[in-house]
């Protein structure tokens, strides 16, 4: 199985671009051509311009705080692959776990900030013991995307 959830932070880019235009858009109508008379449906232009700055800061600074990462899944093949990077405004290195389907040893899901940040630590077998993996965030992806890494991982590590 293969998958990755590139839809889910291309719509968070387009959320972002939009709110942003909107944002640009009234600053430019309201402040700069003063086209928009106030009071505008009962407020005046400091509410507006509030409302529109703290929409534009949820939508660019909630991934970053609920770490949502873009990720690539495979199980196809010897090996379980994961690639992922952050998925916020600035962008993070990016990082891949490979871990051989015969070594792998199993899975720990992290839950923080009451569920919302949700985490993978995979563990790997060596001789000398086993070796844990830094966490995978998986916050970004739909139920159902996590649902089908949970099924793959506990096939792969005999929790089935």
């Amino acid at each position: 199985m293969t998958f990755d959830n590139s839809k889910t932070i291309i719509s968070l880019r387009i959320k972002l671009f939009a709110v942003t235009v909107i944002a640009l858009g009234w600053l430019t109508l309201a402040y700069v051509g003063k086209v928009i008379k106030f009071p505008f449906l009962g407020m005046d232009d400091v509410f507006w311009t509030l409302i529109l700055v703290a929409a534009w800061f949820i939508v660019a600074f909630l991934p970053m705080f609920l770490s949502y990462q873009y990720i690539s899944y495979s199980d196809e093949g010897g090996k379980i692959v994961f690639r992922y990077f952050s998925a916020g405004m600035i962008g993070g290195r990016k990082n891949s776990v490979e871990i051989s389907k015969q070594s792998f040893s199993g899975y720990e899901v992290e839950k923080k900030f009451f569920g919302l940040i949700l985490s993978i630590i995979l563990f790997q077998r060596f001789k000398e013991g086993v070796a844990k993996y830094p966490p995978v965030y998986i916050s970004a992806l739909t139920r159902i995307e996590r649902d089908k890494i949970f099924r793959s991982l506990n096939m792969l590590s005999g929790k089935v």
